[in-house]
């Protein structure tokens, strides 16, 4: 019995000449138009644009939360599935005897510059301080918050936003571009990944959605990256000059105001175009190369001078208590809890206070304290027994908010940095088998992030721990903690040396992070043309440059990464769909591909 030959014949229309020469005029044109309109909106109406996109971004999360969290756990389990089946993972992505393209060196520097490296600038130390202070184990009571025992669910937590599954996320996109990209000599763009479902549909329009998805994905996820790099970049800057005219001042810790963003932002585009312009084999190896030494100069910098004994303990626990609940963070999904539930849920003397009662009792950033404090009338008077079983009735409120606004959030960053990471992990993956680049690019990564975490992190928590910073840490910002831990922990000359390397580290990781971005777009554009006109490159560069730099404005300087995130979380869902969409494509092409390898054998 023959099986019918896979669907290899994509036929994406291209513009024969003109501006467009070589691109397809209508994913190019409805990409282009859709982040015209997103910048036109935030530039004219930047009140209404930040709003809108914040209640549009808490529906969607009311309703698909679940969702997120469900099949970002489905991808990490297929990957460990296609993994150790012999018949899958041993396939090589392409001609037989074929070598990869890129040292291991290489290979792992590019992989982790584009797929984490602005992540872990920011959040490795924020992260951990952030999940040591409030994380579901906290928010049940069962631990206090900043203290000892709050240490192993902080960093549960954190290795779950940071590890296997972060990293699967990536992978199921690249692994399925690179396999028809280079088992089946298909173009590398997102259309290619779905044609064992719908074959010569992908041809026409339902191909052009799929592409126009992926960029807008790309986009957006590419600019809380750089929002969130940019923001630690204007903070080093200030930490190494202390220019206030970059800083919001009026808070209780300094913050990047929107003026120090905007030129922050222009500097690293500039710097990210040109780097464009150069092409992969170039501009992001080497800049690939130069973080991951840097990066290890850091690492050893907070080895020496930091805690490392308490990391490595840390490192050691947090580990296998994570492998311990790998299945039910993998799987345990929160939905919103209603004002009826809530008051159902309350006893009979409080009952009556429902309405004043639930907006504390189900606020996840919130304490018990917070919550008896700004109580009111005649709802402050009643007995601490009562108010702490209203509180507790909060708690799967209290739950779903910050899954929300922590694990969800995340996934959908990665989900909407999927496309780019995904494409540029298949660009250079060429020549490796499936287990290989399963293993390469799930677990390697993830187990270096895990150390990363757990050495400038537990650093952080240490110093607080024992008193020696006496909340300095906790009080900075988010993308200041770093520079403030650092200020900790070492002094001098050295310490501005420090700050100056790592200025130099975020700016090189942002540069990697947006050509690498332009890159993967314009390949899509393309039609998985790898070789594209560095006048398009531009254009996509000052695309994005605008698109960050109007949303950050839209948000003001209060919040000014809000727009981004609301309008990434957004993007990223239709996304999310294809990715489920991949996996069930993947899994048919790799069961009929062994099907015919039998065949041919048995012939």
């Amino acid at each position: 019995m023959s099986i019918k030959p896979p669907f290899t014949e994509l036929e994406i229309r291209k513009a024969a000449s003109g501006f467009y020469e070589g691109h397809s005029l209508e994913i190019a044109l409805l990409s282009k138009g859709i982040m015209v309109a997103l910048v036109i909106w935030a530039l004219v109406w930047p009140a209404n644009a930040n709003g809108v996109l914040g209640s549009l971004n808490w529906t969607l999360l009311e309703s698909f939360n679940s969702f997120y969290i469900i099949i970002v756990g489905l991808f990490i389990f297929f990957l460990l599935v296609v993994a150790l089946l012999p018949g899958t993972g041993s396939r090589v992505m392409g001609l037989p005897g074929e070598k990869p393209e890129f040292s291991n060196f290489s290979w792992f520097s590019m992989m982790f510059g584009a797929g984490l490296g602005v992540g872990l600038m920011v959040f490795a130390t924020a992260e951990p301080l952030g999940l040591w202070g409030s994380n579901p184990v906290v928010l049940s009571g069962d631990v206090a918050p900043n203290t000892e025992e709050a240490l192993q669910s902080g960093y549960r937590y954190t290795f779950l936003h940071y590890g296997f599954h972060a990293w699967a996320i990536y992978v199921v996109t690249g692994l399925s571009l690179a396999y028809y990209a280079y088992t089946r000599d298909m173009p590398l763009t997102i259309r290619s990944a779905l044609t064992p479902l719908f074959g010569k549909l992908m041809n026409g329009i339902l191909g052009h959605i799929v592409d126009v998805l992926g960029v807008v994905a790309t986009i957006l996820g590419v600019s809380v990256t750089i929002g969130f790099g940019v923001s630690q970049f204007i903070d080093g800057m200030y930490a190494i000059t202390g220019m206030e005219w970059m800083m919001d001042m009026s808070g209780d810790a300094p913050a990047p105001a929107t003026v120090g963003l905007i030129a922050g932002l222009v500097v690293i585009m500039g710097l990210s175009i040109i780097s464009a312009v150069s092409g992969v084999g170039r501009g992001v190896k080497y800049l690939s190369n130069l973080n991951l030494v840097l990066s290890i100069i850091l690492l050893m910098t907070f080895v020496i001078f930091g805690s490392f004994l308490f990391a490595m303990t840390t490192y050691a626990a947090a580990f296998v208590d994570y492998i311990l609940n790998f299945i039910s963070l993998s799987f345990g999904a929160f939905g919103p809890q209603s004002a009826t539930e809530f008051a159902a849920a309350l006893p009979a003397d409080a009952a009556p206070y429902a309405d004043a009662l639930r907006g504390g009792a189900t606020n996840a950033w919130g304490s018990f304290d917070g919550f008896k404090g700004a109580l009111e009338g005649e709802a402050a008077a009643l007995s601490d027994d009562v108010l702490m079983a209203a509180y507790a009735a909060g708690e799967p409120g209290r739950q779903f908010g910050w899954q929300a606004g922590w694990t969800t959030f995340y996934w959908a960053w990665w989900i909407a940095f999927s496309p780019f990471v995904g494409l540029f992990l298949a660009r250079i993956s060429k020549g490796r088998s499936v287990r290989e680049f399963i293993i390469g690019c799930v677990f390697a990564p993830a187990l270096v992030c895990f150390a990363w975490m757990t050495v400038l992190g537990g650093t952080a928590i240490d110093l607080e721990l024992t008193g020696g910073a006496e909340g300095a840490i906790i009080g900075a910002s988010n993308t200041a903690k770093l520079f403030v831990t650092l200020g900790e922990m070492i002094s001098g000359g050295f310490l501005t040396g420090i700050t100056i390397m790592c200025v130099i580290l975020i700016m090189t990781f942002l540069v990697t992070s947006a050509d690498s971005g332009i890159l993967v777009m314009n390949t899509i554009m393309s039609g998985g043309d790898q070789e594209v006109g560095n006048k398009h490159k531009i254009i996509w560069g000052l695309i994005l440059t605008a698109v960050i730099g109007t949303l950050l404005m839209a948000a003001g300087d209060n919040n000014p990464l809000d727009a981004l995130r609301n309008a990434m979380i957004i993007g990223a869902l239709p996304f999310t769909m294809v990715m489920g969409l991949m996996c069930v494509s993947l899994t048919k092409a790799l069961y009929r591909d062994s099907k015919r390898d039998k065949l041919s054998a048995a012939e």
